[in-house]
Parts: C-alpha cells; sequence; structure tokens
C-alpha cells in the first residue's frame, strides 16, 4: 500500500515543525504578512488521490493538525465550502497563500483584540506551518491539502465564535435564542475567501453594535494599559480622605488617574501630600465611571477600585463582548435596554441612540435575581392591581396576617378567588387556601401600590415587568438591587410617554391623569417594542468613557469559569 492510502485510511497526519516563532519579527509569519503576496485568481486543483483525500477528511470530521482534531460540529459547513469550491484548495496558492488567506491567519493570530483566544484557531501554529509550506522545495500535495483544511477549521471556528459567542447564553441560564444570528459558515467563509478587503468582510460576523465597536476599542486600550502599567497598590485607610485631608499616596493616585484618563495627561503630579485641587475631580470622574457615588471622597470602596488589577478590567471587557454575541440582532423597532449591574434603563430613538435614560432598582443579589432575557412589550397599566405572588404570600404576608387579621386592609391588600371574588372574612380555612395557592392576595391600585402609579407588561416565564413605585428614596443610594426580581424606574411617566409616543391622544398630561385617577386603565400598543435584560459590568459609553460596574450576581465569575476550561466550550 502506498503511503499516501496508509495515510488515507488512518495513519497518524504529520505535525509540521520550524524555527520561527510568534512575535519575532524575522519569523515566516511576519515576513509573510508583511510582504505583498502575489494575487493568484485560479484555484488550486487537487489530483483525484487528493480530491478523495479531501473528501476523507470530511467524512471522518477529524484532522490531525489542528489543536482540537475533532470538528465534527462543523463538517457540514466544511463540506459545503469544499463543494462550493468544486474541491479546490480554498486558501493555498502553489507553495504560498492567497492575499486572503494571509489576512484571516493575521486576524486568528490577533484575536484577543476581540476578547477571543488566538490558541483556539491555532493561532501559535500559523508560523510553523508557513514556514513548512513556503520551503524552496515543492511541498507535498497532502502537506497543502492538510494546511488549507486547518485553516478553513480555524477560520469557520473563528466566525463562529464571532457570530455567537463561544458558551451558548442557555449553558448560563440567559434566556437568548442565539439561533436566531447563526450565519451560514461556508457561503460566509466563501465571499471572505474573495473578498477584497478581509477585515472588512469579517465584520459580517461581528454584533452591528455601535456599542460592541466600542467595546473593542476599550479593550484594545486596557490591554496596552495594562501591559505597561507599573502596579502601585494605594495603602489601605480607616477613614475617608477628604478634600484638604493630608494623604500620603497623592503621587501614585495622580499617576493611576491619569494613565486612566480621569486627569488630564498634562496634569502636574502633585509634590505636596495633600489631596485637593484636580486631584479631587479626577476621583469624581473616576467615582462614577465606577457606580460608586460621586463625592470625591477617597472611602475604602473607592481605593478598593482604585486597587482593581487592569487586568481584571481587560477580563470585564472581554467577557461584556462575549455577552454582545448573544444579543438579538434584528428588532421589529429600537428596543428598551435595561443593563441589571448599571441599574439603568435606555430607551433607543430610531438611530438606535439613547432617547430616555432611568435609573432603576433590579431584583436582590442573594435571593430575587432579574433574570436576563429578550421578548416584547404589548401593553401598560394605568394604576395596577398587584397580584402577589405565591412565594411572596407564604414567606412575608402570612406570618403578619396570623398575627393581626386586619393586616390585610391596612396595606391595602385584598384576597381574592379564582374567578376574582374579593372575600372579605380572613378565617383559619382561608389561610389554610391561601398558603396552598388555591386563593390569592392582590394589592389594591393606589399611592402605596409596590407597583406604584404604572405598570409595563412584556409578557415572559419569569412574570418580570417594568413598573413605578412609591419606594422613590432607593433611587438615590448607588447599589439598587432591593426588588423580589421586577425592575422599577424612576420617572416612570416619562417612560410611559415614551412608549405611547405613538398612540393619539396620549400626552404626558394623560398619562398623569390615568396615573391619579380613580380606574385601572390598560393601553395596548399597536407595535410592541422590544425589550432587552442584560447583564454588562462594563460598558464602553459614546462620550469616550469605560464604565466598570459590580459583579452583584456573579455572572462575570461564573462566565469566566466556564470560558477557562478551554475549547470546547458549551454550545
Amino acid at each position: 500500500m502506498s503511503r499516501f492510502w496508509q495515510w488515507l485510511v488512518g495513519a497518524s497526519f504529520m505535525v509540521l515543525t520550524g524555527c520561527a516563532e510568534i512575535g519575532d519579527p524575522s519569523s515566516a509569519t511576519a515576513l509573510f504578512l508583511s510582504s505583498s503576496p502575489t494575487p493568484i485568481v485560479s484555484q488550486q486543483r487537487l489530483s483525484l488521490q487528493g480530491e478523495a483525500a479531501l473528501r476523507a477528511i470530511i467524512d471522518a470530521g477529524r484532522l490531525g493538525e489542528l489543536r482540537w482534531p475533532d470538528f465534527t460540529d462543523y463538517r457540514p459547513a466544511v463540506g459545503k465550502f469544499y463543494e462550493l469550491n468544486g474541491y479546490a484548495l480554498g486558501w493555498v496558492r502553489g507553495n504560498g497563500l492567497s492575499p486572503q488567506a494571509s489576512s484571516l491567519i493575521a486576524n486568528l493570530q490577533q484575536a484577543d483584540n476581540k476578547g477571543l483566544q488566538p490558541e483556539d484557531y491555532d493561532g501559535p501554529r500559523w508560523a510553523n506551518r508557513l514556514a513548512h509550506l513556503q520551503q524552496p522545495i515543492s511541498t507535498p500535495e497532502i502537506d497543502r491539502l492538510t494546511f488549507d483544511m486547518a485553516l478553513t477549521v480555524s477560520a469557520m471556528r473563528y466566525a463562529s465564535d464571532l457570530n455567537l459567542g463561544r458558551v451558548n447564553p442557555r449553558h448560563l441560564s440567559f434566556g437568548y435564542d442565539v439561533e436566531q444570528n447563526r450565519c451560514d459558515l461556508a457561503e460566509f467563509l466563501s465571499r471572505v475567501a474573495k473578498a477584497q478587503d478581509v477585515n472588512s468582510a469579517l465584520q459580517e460576523v461581528d454584533p452591528p453594535f455601535e456599542a460592541y465597536r466600542r467595546t473593542q476599542k476599550a479593550l484594545q486600550t486596557y490591554i496596552r494599559l495594562a501591559r505597561e502599567h507599573q502596579e502601585e497598590k494605594l495603602a489601605a485607610i480607616k477613614n475617608p480622605i477628604k478634600p484638604g485631608d493630608d494623604y500620603p499616596d497623592v503621587p501614585k493616585l495622580s499617576r493611576l488617574l491619569r494613565e486612566l484618563g480621569d486627569m488630564p495627561e498634562d496634569a502636574a503630579i502633585p509634590d505636596l501630600p495633600i489631596y485637593q485641587g484636580n486631584l479631587v475631580d479626577a476621583v469624581k470622574r473616576f467615582q462614577r465611571r465606577h457606580g460608586l457615588e460621586d463625592n470625591g471622597w477617597i472611602t475604602q470602596q473607592t481605593t478598593a477600585e482604585l486597587n482593581v488589577p487592569l487586568s481584571q478590567r481587560v477580563r470585564q471587557l472581554q467577557l461584556a463582548l462575549e455577552r454582545w454575541r448573544w444579543i438579538p440582532r434584528h428588532f421589529s423597532r429600537p428596543p428598551i435596554v435595561v443593563n441589571i449591574p448599571e441599574f439603568k434603563l435606555r430607551a433607543l430613538d430610531e438611530q438606535y441612540k439613547s432617547a430616555l435614560v432611568a435609573n432603576v432598582v433590579v431584583g436582590r443579589a442573594y435571593q430575587h435575581r432579574t433574570p436576563v432575557f429578550a421578548k416584547a412589550m404589548q401593553y401598560v397599566i394605568f394604576r395596577p392591581y398587584w397580584d402577589v405572588p405565591n412565594s411572596i404570600t407564604r414567606a412575608e404576608l402570612l406570618p403578619h396576617i396570623e398575627r393581626d387579621r386586619n393586616y390585610l386592609n391596612e396595606h391595602d391588600y385584598e384576597v381574592v378567588a379564582g374567578n376574582g371574588r374579593v372575600i372579605n372574612e380572613i378565617s383559619a380555612d382561608i389561610l389554610q387556601q391561601l398558603r396552598s395557592g388555591q386563593l390569592r392576595i392582590r394589592q389594591r391600585p393606589g399611592l402605596n401600590n409596590a407597583l406604584g402609579l404604572v405598570k409595563f407588561v412584556f409578557p415572559n416565564e419569569h412574570d418580570v415587568y417594568l413598573h413605578s413605585t412609591p419606594a422613590q428614596e432607593l433611587f438615590s443610594k448607588p447599589r439598587r438591587d432591593f426588588s423580589h426580581g421586577c425592575i422599577r424606574v424612576e420617572h416612570a411617566e416619562e417612560l410611559a410617554a415614551w412608549v405611547l409616543r405613538a398612540k393619539p391622544g396620549w400626552s404626558i398630561e394623560r398619562i398623569r391623569a390615568a396615573m391619579n385617577g380613580t380606574q385601572t386603565v390598560r393601553v395596548d400598543l399597536d407595535q410592541p417594542i422590544p425589550v432587552l435584560i442584560v447583564y454588562g459590568t462594563a460598558i464602553a459609553s459614546a462620550n469616550g468613557e469605560v464604565h466598570f460596574y459590580d459583579d452583584i450576581y456573579g455572572y462575570d465569575a461564573e462566565l469566566e469559569r466556564t470560558l477557562a476550561k478551554g475549547y470546547p466550550y458549551p454550545k
């Protein structure tokens, strides 16, 4: 049996070796990618044996050249790519590559610029492979074929991870369906193979959001900062440092805030250890960017945020990019977006810019987390009833009722049967039916109602919605996770006006009248409005600022643990 057919029936694939190293300016990769390859339009045809070998590898779904040889999950797409290409090589041209291939390899090697791991796409291996391919002697067909397939599979993995993310969000209980974002990898890669500008072509699978691109840019900035930054921890403090106080770490703090952009680059480093002047303004800006009260006092919490390693900020941005890839790409109209760690709501206009920004209160971190999902708002209710969930009835209300049978009436609650009949007498039997869920409790509309005076409904399996609240004092707190899971909105009448802006007659005056009237009023939307509940601890703003927030639900840590296990990721 010939060596070729021994290989074809399952002998081990040769592992290419070489002497070039990634990062060395004289490496084969650097030399190749910095040169200007001669465009070769004609495809690299295979012999009959070569085509048979290519088909056999596709059928097996395994290529020993790869860091992760099993590509069965991409086998249909790989097969279709080569079928579209007439079973010719897609990237190799003689002992070299097409210009598109060299650009594609550069992207795989620099995947960390997009928050991905080059190792997942054989990034460290391309230098040696190129050196072998470009030897003066003619490269055997089998080596050219395996190189070509290794690039095809690696590129598909890269494109898929850009398109859908590495981890399926449902694995982490996030309610997004990434399948609606999925592209045809074979057809996409065929376009890349012919593209005049590969970098632009690759953007087709990127999330189409300006904030995503800003986050990429911020990541590259923080990668550079983390590489160049000389770690200087600020000393722990017992009492807050206020403007005018002595503070020995003034030079360290000034250098750090100048690096981070909170202090002007041309600002002089103070000689005196007195906390004052533009350093106070820089601390306030830092506090705003990190979800802290921006009073300019250097507290223990502010010091802790200042001492967070920049490598951790890099990681937050990488995780933010991963979650951006889970977001639905197509909306019937601009959405309302709630970012849980930021405690903010944004209603977007037709240009997908923030038309309205509001503070929100979200679910408690340890018991009642607000779920992450996407649905569509269908109607608004003014002066709503609050149907108390059975879990809250049993855990919180029944103990009060057992001690005081007047508790319900004093707090505007009432017991309701399944047919809507209100039950006034609270007997032992009624209490038992409340425990079992046969009866329910609701709170009457009014100023004391837990939902406030307006409720925004986007039906979902979590029974979560947006609503106003009588507890307006909560919005002044920097950390606002106080609810049972629903989302309380500050200045909810303004959100109602934005939601109903296309409904004739629903002016802000009529909205306020409905909120302060005597009747419960439901207003159906002519066009549902998408609502996105998201979780991002790193946000790159349009003004160039990068904001970081606490991982209040531990979702960053959970995603990081999942990614740390390495390829293949749970799909």
